[in-house]
């Protein structure tokens, strides 16, 4: 504050402002003793380097108020095609937002006091960490399940997972196609079956994304939606395998537990709304973390994750849309099923992707990015394309051709 009283009124009188400026980037704190706070920064400026800084604050917050202005005007129109969905009223090409997010192209910090400013950040980080929060991952979810329902998930191996789970699509009436393209897609090619977004499936590297699991990548709240739409059927399936004759007295007695550990989680589901916000927090609570592990078990975890793709292929049939490719599978799956419907058809193929992304949503997945609707879905159908020759989509490819094999024999 010393250095403030000796500078002029006029430079003061704009430090000041400034600082007003910049606590709405960088809120202003009393340091850790040593560290550099707000004023420390300012007074550090020459009175060019000032003008500088003020021009470019200047340009970022009216920037920042275009930006706000323009997802407040998406935010808006999605609420419209809500409403007109809920009445079945069509949408038309006014319901959407038909431009990109506008782009800064104010002034820019450059040279020095761009290397100042970046220290600061730096060290106003450094001098108030946020508290980082870690995703919980497969061990966090093995323990709830053990607690909660006294369930280990059964483990096979890939080939042996995959071979169910090609089994079970065919009897959920899933073609080869659809599924090891939305397997090459969303796990690269080579993802294993308890494969947790952003861990590398073959080293084990790398920290978690989101609690998406599998070849389908279900997130938790997808597996406590999917249980509570399907988990009749999963015991009736499940029940089927027990009475199975050629049972040994070892599986018999495995399978008795599995259908125990499965009644009650679906008892426990059932008692939930059946609401996406009420099954997401259920998912974060130790039962429906334990419900998650259902993906992994080599009994249920086909069932499951195949039923996932078969929900959306069925209110795509509801829609008209009775064959899906499985770059409009994954459409529905990465963007939500009836927003995924919306991109496949116009006039949503034509709108830009902001209009079917949350906000933040829409910058992390670089992938959606000034697209609009069909465009997204061709990209889909490229990175397929790309992934399909990869060993663990080949491998997915050959154990399609086994099941198909032994149904011919059976037959």
């Amino acid at each position: 504050m010393a250095y403030l009283r000796m500078t002029s009124p006029f430079r003061i009188q704009g430090l000041s402002a400034l600082m007003a400026v910049l606590a709405l980037v960088c809120p202003i704190m009393t340091p850790p003793a040593g560290a550099m706070s707000t004023i420390d920064f300012l007074t550090s400026l020459s009175d060019s380097e000032v003008e500088a800084f003020q021009t470019w604050k200047t340009g970022r917050e009216k920037f920042k108020a275009q930006l706000d202005a323009y997802w407040d005007a998406v935010e808006e129109k999605r609420q419209v095609r809500r409403a007109k969905r809920a009445r079945k009223i069509p949408f038309s090409a006014s319901d959407y937002v038909m431009s990109f997010p506008p782009s800064y192209r104010g002034p820019s910090l450059a040279g020095e006091l761009a290397q100042k400013y970046d220290r600061f950040l730096v060290a106003q980080r450094e001098a108030n960490p946020s508290p980082s929060k870690e995703l919980s991952t497969i061990p966090d979810y093995l323990a709830a399940a053990k607690r909660v329902y006294n369930f280990v998930p059964e483990r096979v191996s890939e080939k042996e997972f995959k071979l169910r789970y090609a089994a079970e699509a065919e009897v959920l009436g899933l073609s080869k196609e659809q599924v090891v393209r939305v397997y090459a897609l969303e796990t690269g090619g080579n993802g294993t079956y308890d494969t947790q977004a952003g861990i590398h499936p073959i080293k084990k590297t790398g920290r978690a994304i989101s609690s998406a699991l599998g070849y389908g990548q279900l997130l938790d709240a997808n597996s406590i939606n999917e249980l509570a739409r399907s988990g009749a059927m999963f015991i009736r399936r499940l029940t089927a395998k027990y009475n199975d004759p050629r049972n040994s007295p070892a599986r018999k007695a495995q399978l008795k537990h599995k259908l125990v550990v499965l009644k009650k989680m679906y008892a426990n589901v059932k008692h939930q709304p059946f609401e996406w916000d009420v099954q997401q927090a259920y998912a974060k609570t130790e039962a429906g973390m334990g419900i998650h592990t259902l993906n992994i078990d080599c009994d249920i975890g086909p069932m499951l994750q195949a039923t996932k793709l078969q929900t959306l292929q069925d209110l795509a049939a509801k829609d008209g849309r009775t064959s899906l490719s499985g770059a409009e599978l994954e459409l529905m799956n990465l963007a939500g099923p009836m927003t995924g419907l919306e991109m496949l058809q116009a006039p949503g193929a034509d709108a830009p992707t902001p209009n079917f992304f949350a906000r933040r949503a829409y910058y992390v997945n670089k992938m959606v990015i000034g697209l609009n609707g069909e465009q997204l879905r061709a990209e889909l159908d490229r990175r397929m394309t790309r992934a399909i020759t990869t060993p663990g989509s080949l491998e997915f490819v050959n154990a399609f051709d086994t099941i198909s094999e032994r149904r011919g024999v059976e037959r």
